[in-house]
């Protein structure tokens, strides 16, 4: 006996279409949310403090931000699979000391030490995308446990010392400092990475898998989606990218040991959730994540200027990761009961 499936109804369709612009327009709208959100906190602490808004102040910003937006576009690409990538800052760690460490002790190129940052963090994502699809593992648990090997790895070659400035090449040193009309260069090439991520899983049929594995990696399975290869591209790219976070970590600061990105892939990932990225997987986009990352900068920088405690600028943040995870949560189910009642009419 063979069952059939009703076809679904003028109706059905078309609350299907008005759910369809209705969670459009709800990616707009958290878009231009964030946008105001920016703009009245920037906006209050320049009126509480006018120097907030000096040219030092954004490049400021700029720089601070510049980092967090690069790991955000590709924590993006795997959070929309409905994964997950805790090893982030200790990938960008390994990077930085191990780029570093190139630079000072063997004197390799520049271009050299650059290729070999990001072909660590590569390995590193890659790792992370076998466990996640060869070996099965859930995506929080197979990163929590190389988060802490790649940590450990670098504390083990680290030996407790550290590269200080002093030991690094100046043109690398200048080239984390440095900026063209004003724009320093980390903040354009986040940029640039944000805009290509972006267009990927925009205009590209392999960045729109990202989001139908996401969305239901069974349908996307027997829709002939090479789940596989999808998930390793995503993870490996997070790696590179968090490979070339730790270059301009070494490049930004000087001096890096250890300890460098110890808890960054938390302020990633809330960047990320509150920004407008799904965390069951499925929607959101590079720009969200990267005004949330820029959201988060402004909050981290504009709070001690209105005096408030550091206590409540991690609850402010906290509160806003738990808003953006309700309001998702909100809209699925909302949309699993439109999809019911038009089955049912079908």
């Amino acid at each position: 006996m063979t069952t059939t499936t009703a076809p679904t109804t003028p109706a059905a369709r078309a609350e299907g279409a008005v759910w369809a612009r209705r969670f459009r327009a709800l990616l707009g709208a958290r878009i231009f949310g964030l946008v105001l959100g920016l703009a009245i906190l920037v906006a209050v602490t320049t009126a509480m403090n006018p120097r907030f808004l000096s040219t030092q102040s954004l490049r400021d910003l700029l720089l601070a931000a510049s980092i967090t937006v690069l790991l955000a576009a590709g924590m993006t690409m795997v959070v929309l699979t409905k994964g997950i990538d805790l090893s982030v800052g200790a990938v960008l760690g390994l990077s930085a000391f191990g780029t570093a460490t190139l630079l000072s002790e063997y004197g390799v190129a520049m271009p050299v030490a650059v290729v070999a940052g990001i072909a660590m963090g590569a390995a590193c994502g890659a790792v992370n995308g076998a466990l996640v699809t060869l070996g099965g593992v859930p995506p929080l648990v197979a990163t929590l446990g190389t988060l802490y090997i790649f940590r450990g790895i670098v504390y083990f070659w680290a030996g407790g010392s550290r590269i200080n400035a002093s030991d690094m090449p100046r043109a690398f040193l200048d080239f984390g400092s440095g900026r063209v009309l004003g724009v320093p260069y980390l903040a354009l090439i986040a940029l640039a990475v944000a805009v290509v991520v972006g267009l990927y899983l925009s205009r590209y049929r392999a960045g729109r898998d990202l989001y139908a594995i996401g969305s239901s990696p069974e349908a996307a399975r027997l829709a002939g989606i090479p789940a596989t290869r999808r998930l390793m591209t995503a993870y490996v790219t997070a790696g590179s990218l968090a490979g070339l976070g730790g270059i301009l970590y070494a490049a930004r600061y000087g001096t890096v040991d250890a300890s460098a990105g110890t808890g960054l892939e938390l302020d990633i990932v809330a960047a990320v959730v509150v920004g407008g990225v799904a965390i069951f997987g499925g929607s959101g986009t590079v720009l969200g994540a990267a005004l949330g990352a820029l959201l988060l900068t402004v909050i981290s920088n504009a709070l001690p200027t209105l005096g408030i405690d550091q206590f409540w600028q991690r609850a402010i943040v906290g509160a806003l990761i738990i808003g953006a995870i309700a309001l998702d949560r909100l809209v699925a189910l909302r949309v699993a009961i439109s999809l019911r009642k038009a089955h049912h009419v079908g």
